[in-house]
């Protein structure tokens, strides 16, 4: 359903809740919420541990279709959208803010504009604890993704095709995630992203990655010709792709790096990147360049070290079983 800006290095590319009240809780082992860092993230259950993007899916079945779609995706290699610098003048992957619960909230407008349409009636309607200076990918261009948490309350907030308007957020999309739940988003709707899901929890984030473990699936995506129209849960949502039943992935599907690929001869903080595929895998979230994982603009991140990550190619991962495509 949506537009995606091709950039050589930098493609620009929520299961949630209805919207509900949330009860103000202390962020996990801080007593105040004063001026929060990215970092305290990582301080938060971001869902809970048997939510699906959390699931430990290493043991699973294979789809029958496996080989064939693996097959198809072709001689790709896995490609990290996210680095230290910039390309174009432009930071490389999916920024992201936390806010406490007293943050201002902003009134939102979803309208259509040149880049897509207007998705209103499948978004939340705000307003949104949502700073206006926050940081929107792609300082304008592309799909203009905007995320924001509210780590008291444990809610995820995302835009899609955002911007500022005065003392307005304007957007094509809005999606809002309770991360203390289960409860998944209305079946249909779409979010910032066109598999229906959340953006935030499954970027690769630098403060995780030196915690020494990802403990949810990784973001990617495919480009059309190789999507299924169609989805899988934990999706919500389906995009015009034109790949073939059985030869081709419905959103929400799930890679994972096969567990005899030798990750040794990795740095140890693409071990954790690489640990995480094996045991919760990749998950199809949008159309996008080939084999793009998705992950938060840092300027820790050893940029020369990612681009070991190209090593990994379509044919070392596997196709887990995609149950009912809707």
């Amino acid at each position: 359903m949506k537009k995606v800006l091709y950039i050589l290095s930098a493609a620009l590319l929520i299961t949630a809740c209805n919207k509900k009240s949330a009860t103000t809780t202390p962020i996990n082992n801080v007593s105040t919420c004063n001026n929060p860092t990215r970092a305290d993230l990582e301080k938060i259950q971001i869902f809970p541990t048997d939510h699906p993007l959390n699931t430990d899916i290493s043991a699973s079945a294979l789809d029958p279709n496996s080989a064939a779609i693996i097959a198809a995706i072709g001689s790709k290699s896995l490609h990290p959208d996210f680095a230290s610098g910039t390309w174009q003048g432009v930071p490389i992957g999916i920024p992201f803010s936390v806010v406490c619960g007293s943050q201002t909230k902003i009134p939102v407008n979803y309208r259509a504009n040149s880049y897509d349409g207007n998705y209103g009636n499948e978004s939340e309607p705000g307003p949104f604890p949502i700073p206006l200076s926050a940081e929107v990918e792609g300082y304008g261009n592309g799909d203009c993704h905007v995320l924001t948490v509210d780590i008291e309350n444990k809610v995820l907030y995302e835009l899609y095709n955002a911007g500022t308007l005065g003392n307005t957020w304007q957007a094509s999309c809005g999606a809002m995630f309770d991360l203390k739940t289960n409860t998944p988003r209305t079946d249909g709707w779409t979010s910032a992203d066109a598999a229906g899901l959340p953006i935030l929890p499954c970027l690769i984030r630098y403060d995780e990655v030196v915690s020494g473990k990802i403990d949810h699936a990784i973001r990617f995506t495919l480009s059309k010709a190789k999507v299924y129209k169609g989805y899988v849960d934990p999706a919500r949502h389906k995009v015009n792709g034109t790949g073939t039943l059985g030869a081709s992935l419905p959103m929400g599907a799930r890679l994972r790096l096969k567990s005899t690929f030798d990750i040794s001869i990795y740095s140890a903080n693409m071990q954790v990147i690489l640990k995480a595929m094996k045991t919760y895998g990749i998950i199809l979230a949008d159309i996008g360049s080939d084999m793009f994982i998705s992950g938060a603009p840092d300027s820790r991140w050893n940029d020369i070290d990612l681009q070991y990550l190209k090593k990994v190619q379509a044919t070392d991962f596997e196709v887990v079983k995609l149950g009912t495509i809707k």
